[in-house]
């Protein structure tokens, strides 16, 4: 039997999701940075990761400031989520809120729809959807959605290139002590096929949606499908429990490590999509699609334009 998720009232409080986050990083981008990554090391030299890191008394010391915010994010992706050392929580803020003042952000209404970029299509919601090739940490959506493993905490390899590791990377520790909270409190791994919603701390998306996707070794199954489908269901119906958002955007679920093939990955999403879309009239703006390699793009680009259209 499939344990039952946790639904949104059970944690909604325990991780004020409700709460506004915004923190003025009280400086220009970069004037203090190598000085807060510096002084992060310090703080968590003495912490459980980071002998794991590599972290020790003195290394910043030894290394450039380069090396040392690769260090600094070594320490953070490898540990658990669990109070951090006195004064390193106003550090890591002033850092992250910084670094996030220096991106390019994008704002996803800014965006050209399919029908802008693909005026052929005759897919249905094609008003209504973003293909967008970009970093989904860089864009001002109202919220983002992480393809998560079933521990939902976040990648613990350091420097790992998925979404997982990337967005929780911009967004800080926050980001993994909320879903930590959710964790305890479901006391069971996140069923796939589910989501849960926290906010996005310091990523430009207000909030993260992190859904469990198929793993598929092997041909596709009609079980993949079902789950893959409901992955994207899970999301959308939890954006609309979520007051003043509008915007989604979406990675490619299961088509990195858990190996879902891309072009029937994106029919999925396309269907799956507009088929909530017109069940919720009103309910979201924009629904983006991030579209991250040519391959991602291509497969949508297919499904939208070469016959082989989403119904």
């Amino acid at each position: 039997m499939c344990p039952t998720p946790l639904p949104l009232a059970a944690y909604r409080t325990a991780i004020a999701l409700d709460e506004p986050f915004g923190l003025d990083a009280g400086h220009d981008p970069g004037d203090r940075s190598a000085g807060l990554v510096r002084e992060a090391l310090a703080l968590l030299a003495d912490d459980s990761a980071a002998a794991m890191a590599g972290l020790h008394r003195g290394a910043a010391d030894r290394i450039d400031d380069a090396a040392a915010r690769r260090l600094l994010r070594a320490v953070l992706t490898l540990r658990e989520p669990a109070p951090l050392p006195t004064g390193t929580t106003r550090v890591l803020d002033t850092l992250l809120a910084g670094e996030l003042l220096a991106r390019d952000t994008i704002d996803a209404a800014s965006l050209p729809t399919v029908r802008d970029t693909l005026p052929h299509t005759t897919y249905r919601a094609a008003d209504r959807t973003v293909l967008w090739r970009g970093n989904l940490t860089n864009l001002c959506a109202d919220a983002v959605v992480n393809a998560a493993n079933s521990a939902l905490l976040g990648c613990f390899a350091p420097m790992h290139t998925c979404i997982d590791n990337a967005l929780h990377a911009a967004a800080g520790p926050r980001l993994r002590a909320d879903c930590g909270t959710i964790m305890s409190l479901q006391a069971h791994p996140e069923p796939t096929g589910t989501a849960k919603i926290t906010r996005g701390y310091h990523l430009p998306a207000r909030y993260v949606l992190h859904t469990v996707g198929p793993i598929v070794d092997g041909p596709v199954l009609p079980q993949h499908q079902q789950a893959l489908a409901a992955s994207y269901r899970a999301c959308l119906d939890l954006a609309a429990d979520v007051s003043g958002l509008s915007s989604v955007a979406f990675c490619g679920i299961s088509t990195g490590v858990f190996g879902y093939p891309k072009a029937p990955a994106a029919r999925i999403a396309l269907n799956t999509v507009a088929d909530w879309l017109d069940l919720h009239p009103g309910q979201l703006d924009r629904v983006i699609f991030n579209v991250y390699a040519d391959d991602d793009r291509a497969a949508y680009v297919q499904a939208l334009t070469e016959g082989n259209q989403p119904r």
